[in-house]
């Protein structure tokens, strides 16, 4: 599931929402009230439950082989997500939806180590192009797309590797993740 040209896309699990109003986001680090979106590349950050704590990783052109390799696998593509076991579950039952907006009232916020939007944000209200679509099922989305899903029982260890190569990444509701192991 991601947008056409000329459209972004909202992820929610409520499929009845008919006009976006800016607001600031409880989980904001930044001053400002917007209504969020993503445009294509960043589309598969949402393929998840809303409140789902995930790691994602993708090369980007100073990523070197080892760190590929290393991080995403080898005959993995160039992105990784992982999850942690416990949301396994609702990954298969989630009902997630997606709706389409225009691109115009939205533009870029913040950026990624290519130059590339991290987000789309409009400060107007904006209303879809349609109803909800239902995304469908996670895995298999991840699997058209060519991105390796990795399960794990803690998502820190893979963090901190990720974290520190010369892959891009990200890093979306980590504070509903697990604690980290003491070893």
């Amino acid at each position: 599931m991601r947008p056409e040209s000329g459209q972004v896309l909202h992820f929610s699990e409520d499929p009845s929402l008919t006009r976006f109003v800016p607001h600031l986001a409880a989980t904001a680090r930044q001053p400002g009230e917007y209504v969020w979106a993503v445009d294509w590349s960043r589309s598969p950050d949402y393929w998840f439950p809303r409140q789902c704590p995930r790691v994602m990783a993708w090369t980007i052109s100073g990523t070197t082989d080892e760190d590929r390799e290393r991080i995403i696998g080898p005959g993995c593509g160039v992105r990784v997500h992982a999850v942690e076991y416990g949301w396994l579950e609702r990954m298969r039952t989630v009902e997630l939806y997606a709706y389409r907006f225009d691109a115009g009232p939205f533009q870029q916020f913040g950026e990624d180590g290519e130059g590339r939007g991290i987000a789309m944000v409009a400060t107007e209200p904006v209303v879809p192009l349609g109803p909800a679509e239902r995304v469908g099922d996670l895995f298999e989305l991840h699997e058209r797309a060519g991105i390796a899903l990795r399960v794990l029982p803690n998502l820190w260890s893979f963090w901190d590797a990720v974290t520190t190569s010369s892959l891009e990444w990200s890093g979306i509701r980590l504070r509903n993740a697990l604690k980290r192991s003491v070893q």
